[in-house]
């Protein structure tokens, strides 16, 4: 991508939505079809397929996420945002949705739009790491806009230049920066089972695949204003739980792990949320209690939740322990896979989560 005024920063990434909910092989096969098409540059005909679809399956999450990413890559921005911005509404914890509505934001400009757009997704997953990427070069371009206006203002003030000056070279064209990557945490398996994989290589093509472990973006071509590309990871088979060496510590933090998941599953608000300490830190800075409403909100409203643990790891030092393991939740319409990490202390005979976060 290069430098322009009105140009994103070339590593502002949108990504694509790994999240696969299939019930058949008939169902693999249509994403399977509509992400050819993609690859093929045939957006008309990867549309219609895809409308074909939700016509029958109108809240299927993945398929609307792939005709955002078609809409984005036909050149309808206006169309995607819509796209975009409906999935945040029916599935408000999915993070990429925010973060591909941050990139067509700021490919118009609308810088504010954009930050918006990405805190969101950093709330709702703060381990994501692209979101934050993002989030510091939206942060970079506000602050290009605000010395640019400084200067206008009062073009002897001397200390604002240089600071200008940086910024654009941070963000000019170089054979570095051209070549820069990230990787994102995927949410859900591919359909189909297969052995755990080595780390993703960088994908080339500027696709989404379905895919489960790590999302390689890459970069676009010159002229695009953002970056789109998934590396196609297969999942891993589900594996029995385990812990370390079997203290009966780490069988108490295990106990106290699925005991958590099961009260999140039974939408019982009162053992879901007292699993929690009184340190735990929400996130996106917000406050114990309107994460707690926030939580009873999301939970309480679902008709059916499902939160299947699978190779559970344990480590104790003292009375802190980290538990490690997959999950597996499903609400409603929505199935998403993920690693996930909980830090807990102990509190008289209790282990309780002090700290969450997704991926890894």
């Amino acid at each position: 991508m290069t430098h322009a005024s009105n140009a994103l920063p070339k590593t502002l990434r949108l990504l694509a939505l790994t999240a696969a909910l299939l019930a058949s092989a008939a169902w693999a096969d249509e994403y399977s079809d509509v992400n050819q098409l993609l690859r093929s540059g045939k957006h008309s005909e990867a549309l219609a397929k895809a409308d074909q679809y939700l016509a029958a399956k109108p809240r299927d999450p993945q398929m609307r996420f792939l005709k955002g990413v078609i809409q984005t890559e036909a050149g309808k921005p206006a169309d995607a945002i819509s796209t975009f911005n409906k999935l945040t509404e029916d599935y408000p914890e999915l993070p990429e949705p925010y973060n591909n509505l941050a990139v067509l934001y700021a490919g118009q400009s609308q810088f504010d739009k954009a930050r918006a757009a990405l805190e969101m997704a950093i709330r709702t997953n703060p381990s994501y790491a692209t979101a934050h990427e993002n989030l510091g070069d939206v942060y970079a371009k506000l602050a290009s806009q605000a010395y640019s206006k400084a200067l206008q203002l009062d073009a002897s003030n001397t200390g604002v230049q240089p600071k200008l000056a940086l910024i654009r070279e941070l963000f000019a064209p170089t054979g570095k920066t051209a070549q820069a990557a990230a990787r994102a945490p995927a949410p859900a398996p591919a359909p189909a089972p297969a052995p755990a994989p080595a780390p993703v290589a960088v994908a080339k093509a500027p696709t989404p695949q379905m895919s489960s472990g790590v999302v390689a973006p890459a970069p676009a071509p010159a002229a695009a204003p953002a970056v789109l590309a998934a590396a196609p990871a297969p999942a891993p088979a589900p594996a029995p739980v385990s812990t370390t060496a079997g203290s009966g510590a780490s069988k108490d933090v295990e106990a106290a792990v699925h005991a958590w998941a099961a009260a999140w599953a039974a939408k019982d608000m009162g053992g879901y949320l007292g699993a929690y300490g009184k340190e735990f830190n929400p996130p996106g800075k917000m406050s114990r209690s309107a994460w707690e409403s926030e939580r009873r909100a999301r939970i309480v409203g679902k008709n059916r939740i499902s939160v299947k643990l699978s190779d559970v790891n344990v480590s104790v030092n003292g009375n802190k322990a980290v538990a490690k393991f997959r999950q597996a939740y499903s609400a409603d319409a929505l199935n998403v896979t993920s690693r996930k990490t909980l830090d807990l202390v102990k509190a008289g005979d209790r282990w309780l989560i002090v700290k969450e976060s997704t991926g890894g």
